[in-house]
């Protein structure tokens, strides 16, 4: 029998192909709809560098979801520090933000986003030790508390930065647009693209190439086996609570430089987004999460070009035709 066991190949388990051809499907569809092919190209650009954005502000989300299974309103408030911290940062680099050198350039923003995120990590860690540890388990009241945090958070916002909109101008050598043909591509636009990729990369090499993701997805599944063989799961939810409110400073700060301005209600504006790109992409699935937010950002960009006053319902119709196709969305995690 164990000779027999050591031959045999592991059963592999098939992803399923149909949810990735739907971006690309969306993409083709809208072809013929924008007029020419330049104006097609600068709009999916467009909106797969949002959809990286917003799926870099989801997939920490989506872990936490996964993992510690808490559906956190408050998740807004780490996009909103993220956007308000990197833009008083880079506010004091005018040296560096105005040189027409793109090193320089990104010598601001390196810093800005780093504490950007640094500053989200560690009010993440106490908001997951002062409002949501007292509520683990407890859905109702997670919605009602973390609410409540995001509401308490947008009004300390505004008592450090004030409640006006504040601008966040792009670096001089960002701002613009390429030429690619007919099609003028914003520059910004193509570094949040790469820096999504970038982002989506290495979560992919920790949770598939790494112990520490394959606590993480083991977790996911069947969090008591692996508290069973002897794994504190309480660090790893801390670990991962932090690294998502750290992506969603990340996020903010991109989010910020794609508005080019910056709002105390910020997060809460992208939290309709993110919950419609986890719902869309099934509760707790990273690829899922990608899937999401990619159909989400070229939604949106073809609707405001074609029908403006229609952007916002897209999404929502976006979300309840999936749905009704998948209920539990387009890669539902087998324990949920």
């Amino acid at each position: 029998m164990t000779a027999i066991a050591q031959d045999s190949p592991l059963p592999g388990t098939r992803l399923d192909p149909v949810p990735m051809l739907l971006v690309a499907g969306l993409a083709l569809v809208a072809l013929p709809l924008m007029g020419g092919f330049s104006t097609w190209l600068t709009l999916t650009i467009a909106g797969l560098a949002m959809g990286m954005i917003i799926f870099i502000v989801a997939s920490g989300m989506t872990l936490v979801f996964g993992l510690m299974d808490v559906l956190n309103f408050g998740h807004g408030l780490f996009i909103t520090l993220g956007a308000y911290v990197a833009c008083s940062v880079m506010s004091g680099m005018a040296g560096w933000t105005q040189s027409g050198s793109l090193l320089a350039n990104l010598g601001a923003i390196l810093p800005a986003a780093v504490i950007g995120m640094l500053v989200a990590g560690a009010v993440g860690a106490a908001f997951e030790r002062l409002i949501i540890r007292p509520v683990y388990g407890q859905h109702l009241k997670q919605i009602l508390i973390t609410v409540g945090g995001l509401i308490v958070g947008q009004e300390l916002i505004k008592a450090i930065w004030g409640p006006q909109t504040l601008p966040f101008a792009l670096p001089q050598a960002l701002s613009g647009a390429v030429l690619m043909g007919d099609a003028a591509v914003e520059k910004f636009r193509l570094l949040a693209l790469v820096i999504g990729i970038a982002v989506l990369a290495l979560m992919l090499w920790v949770l598939n190439r790494t112990k520490l993701g394959l606590l993480v997805r083991a977790g996911v599944e069947d969090r008591e086996m692996v508290e069973s063989l002897g794994y504190r799961i309480r660090h790893l939810f801390i670990g991962v609570f932090v690294a998502g409110a750290m992506l969603a400073g990340l996020g903010g700060v991109l989010w910020g430089m794609y508005q080019q301005a910056v709002v105390p209600e910020l997060g809460a504006q992208v939290n309709i987004l993110i919950f419609i790109v986890i719902m869309i992409g099934g509760m707790g699935s990273t690829l899922g999460c990608l899937i999401g937010s990619l159909l989400v950002g070229l939604m949106a960009n073809y609707t405001g070009f074609l029908m403006p006053k229609a952007a916002l319902f897209s999404n929502i119709a976006l979300l309840i035709a999936i749905l009704m196709w998948r209920p539990q969305g387009v890669y539902p995690v087998a324990s949920r």
